[in-house]
């Protein structure tokens, strides 16, 4: 396959896993929607300072544009993604003894999903003294309706930055476990911005290998919420 189309259908991919129209990637990109459907069409002969904007725009380096993880093209962040509601989609849990709060979301999240969960979640974290609870997050089932891994839309990263300003910023330390590489390089760059990337661990990988990972850093055994699948 000639690597203009080769390329093309990976921005498509991703772009889609994010809930992103090309007039949104175009804009985050600082370029022309023509140009973003040439692209994704194996038309241009993309320069790597474009390539450059593209990645930025889909919050990955480079590098990972060209990596061999892939995901369907179909478009994310769907109708009918959301037809289970989001409380029975969302749990969490808190170990006092440990102080471990752990949470999990399956399915997708709406920004206003988001807000509901920082709202429930501060509150439980207020009760702790500063760098005195860890936060346990389990999104390896963030998937959409055809059962492919997605990524926060622009909307949810967002507010997911707040969501960490206001409980993570004060808590020990974040694990969280993704349900792809392209999740954590996102993962990674809205924990830039929120300013907690030092004390946030991003994980992908064999299944009880995270998991049992993600239990060596919080120091447990087991959890009543997050277990290997």
């Amino acid at each position: 396959m000639d690597i203009r189309t080769e390329f093309g259908k990976r921005v498509r991919e991703l772009r889609a896993r994010s809930g992103i129209s090309q007039e949104l990637l175009a804009d985050r990109a600082g370029l022309d929607r023509t140009y973003i459907s040439g692209v994704e069409r194996g038309e241009r002969n993309i320069s790597i300072l474009n390539i450059e904007k593209i990645a930025s725009a889909l919050n990955v380096s480079i590098e990972y544009l060209f990596s061999n993880e892939r995901f369907s093209n179909n478009l994310a962040y769907l109708k009918k993604d959301f037809e289970v509601p989001f409380l029975e989609r969302f749990k969490y849990h808190l170990d006092s003894s440990k102080k471990i709060l752990s949470f999990q979301v399956h399915g997708l999240l709406t920004g206003e999903n988001v807000d509901y969960m920082s709202s429930t979640l501060f509150g439980i974290a207020s009760n702790f003294s500063k760098g005195e609870l860890n936060i346990f997050v389990d999104h390896r089932d963030m998937k959409t309706s055809d059962g492919e891994p997605v990524v926060y839309s622009p909307e949810v990263a967002e507010k997911a930055i707040l969501f960490q300003q206001s409980v993570i910023t004060s808590s020990k330390q974040a694990v969280v476990l993704c349900n792809s590489e392209f999740m954590v390089h996102q993962m990674n760059y809205v924990t830039a911005i929120s300013g907690i990337r030092d004390k946030a661990t991003h994980l992908y990988g064999n299944d009880r290998d995270m998991i049992g990972k993600a239990y060596e850093m919080l120091d447990i055994n087991g959890n009543e919420l997050i277990k290997a699948l």
